[in-house]
């Protein structure tokens, strides 16, 4: 939690206890401008060092982080309510993400030949990478490391120097990182954070940064957008998602309904690419809810080391959860563990719905608590269709126990990512991008197309030898063009069957 001051600062809460974890100043437009100036200038240092010194200094901030994991771990724990082991985890695959872009960024972003065809058979062409310069990053609270790092990572590892803007609900988490990258980048700011409330990101979002990374929702993505759009600002999108788990005929229903629960309760929830809606074929229905159910039962939000998952970190959520818990309940639905009452500040306890109408809001809107409606299908054609009407596009998963016919689903399914016979495996796999279509946003983190996405195509050709030909010279005369036209109708002009 935060909370704003009178003066320039704000309190960020331990959303669990209500007590203070921190003080914070609240950076306004003129602050802002002076860390991108100075961004500016480490920059261009950054640049310069090339590729084998960044890699090094990366691998070296990536030790940094390794060796004060539980540090940040416990902040991570103390300003979003998560389980002490589940900051921890995000951790790993933070870590995990920085050591594949410093290892990669030169093989990826770096100068390469390309061939120039038979009608410039005399150039030598280059294609590289290069960094855009400074890139804002715009990060949320549910994962205050794991999430940024995606955005903060790639952008290093591509050349730029970047300023992050945290979540007011988790800046002493964006602090610290950039605290820990300082320790061994001691040289230039590469990497600053600004704190501050909704004023500071949208001073950052017109203050002329190269590009802009941003994490959160849709509404607030518009808005971001607009202010991007004073300057002609590049932005990348990861918003929310109404993620679809399909459950096949032939799926290993214990492993589903495990993967399921995770996949809807962890984290309370609160994830992006968390499962919202489960489709099961309806031979194996009654059989999975039952599973799903007592697995569901079993959990227990706390803060305290035994618990299973954290509050809900933002109070402006609970209300949220609530109306669709309702709204489902009204509309026909069946509360087959918890309802209404399991809406206890700061914590939920689990969810699950049934028979609940497709025009219900618990259907439609994000809902970002620890609740699942469950629905039954006729086969997995149906349940992709029902996975597929929806506005957004973030991620989804399907059980099944045919490799043919899940890679089939997964393919046809409209999302940025889909994992199969697993949840959310798509995100611990570096090599693999981030992101989702329609309201879940656009762009890619992570991979070659993450680092692709922090830097800008540059094409250069040098002539090595003059042609007979030289159609690019007002010298030019017909016996060249129509040697030309010779050549290209020679090369392409032939029937294809």
């Amino acid at each position: 939690m935060s909370v704003a001051t009178e003066s320039t600062t704000f309190t960020s809460l331990n959303p669990a206890t209500g007590e203070v974890v921190g003080e914070h100043p609240i950076h306004d437009e003129a602050a802002v401008a002076a860390a991108v100036a100075r961004a500016r200038e480490a920059a261009e240092w950054w640049r310069e060092l090339g590729w084998k010194e960044r890699r090094l200094r990366l691998l070296n901030y990536k030790g940094a982080l390794t060796r004060n994991l539980n540090r940040v771990a416990e902040l991570v724990h103390q300003e979003t309510g998560k389980p002490l082991i589940d900051a921890q985890l995000e951790m790993v695959l933070a870590i995990t993400h920085l050591d594949w872009a410093a290892r990669n960024a030169r093989k990826v972003l770096g100068p390469r030949n390309v061939y120039p065809g038979l009608a410039a058979i005399n150039q030598k062409c280059v294609l590289e990478y290069q960094p855009l310069g400074v890139v804002g990053v715009i990060g949320p609270w549910n994962y205050p490391v794991f999430t940024p790092m995606g955005s903060i990572a790639y952008a290093l590892a591509a050349g730029n120097a970047v300023v992050f803007k945290p979540s007011e609900y988790t800046p002493g988490v964006g602090l610290l990182l950039a605290e820990l990258f300082g320790t061994v980048v001691t040289e230039k700011p590469v990497f600053q954070v600004v704190t501050g409330l909704g004023a500071t990101g949208a001073a950052l979002a017109r203050s002329g940064v190269d590009k802009i990374a941003f994490t959160g929702s849709g509404p607030t993505a518009r808005k971001v957008m607009a202010a991007c759009a004073e300057n002609l600002t590049p932005m990348v999108a990861e918003c929310g998602g109404k993620d679809a788990f399909i459950v096949d005929a032939d799926a290993d229903l214990e492993a589903a309904a495990d993967a399921a629960v995770f996949g809807a309760m962890s984290n309370a929830g609160q994830t992006c690419v968390g499962v919202e809606r489960i489709y099961v074929v309806e031979s194996v229905y009654d059989e999975f809810l039952g599973k799903l159910a007592d697995k569901a039962k079993g959990l227990r939000p706390g803060f305290d080391r035994e618990a299973d998952y954290g509050p809900v970190t933002m109070p402006g959520q609970l209300p949220i959860i609530e109306r669709h818990i309702k709204d489902a309940l009204g509309k026909g639905g069946k509360a087959v563990v918890g309802g209404p009452e399991s809406v206890r500040e700061p914590y939920v306890e689990p969810v699950i719905i049934t028979d609940v109408p497709d025009d219900s809001a618990a259907v439609c809107e994000e809902t970002f608590g620890p609740t699942i409606t469950v629905h039954r299908v006729r086969d997995a054609e149906e349940a992709l269709e029902k996975a597929n009407r929806t506005s957004y596009g973030l991620a989804g998963t399907i059980f099944s126990g045919s490799r043919s016919r899940a890679m089939d689903l997964a393919r046809r399914m409209r999302s940025g990512m889909t994992s199969i016979n697993a949840v959310i495996a798509f995100a611990s796999v570096p090599a693999l991008p981030f992101g989702g279509v329609g309201e879940s946003g656009f762009g890619r983190i992570h991979g070659a197309d993450g680092l692709r996405e922090f830097a800008r195509a540059k094409a250069i050709t040098r002539q090595r030898f003059n042609l007979p030909t030289n159609v690019a010279s007002f010298s030019r005369t017909d016996k060249d063009m129509a040697r030309l036209l010779q050549m290209i109708n020679m090369l392409h002009g032939k029937r294809y069957k």
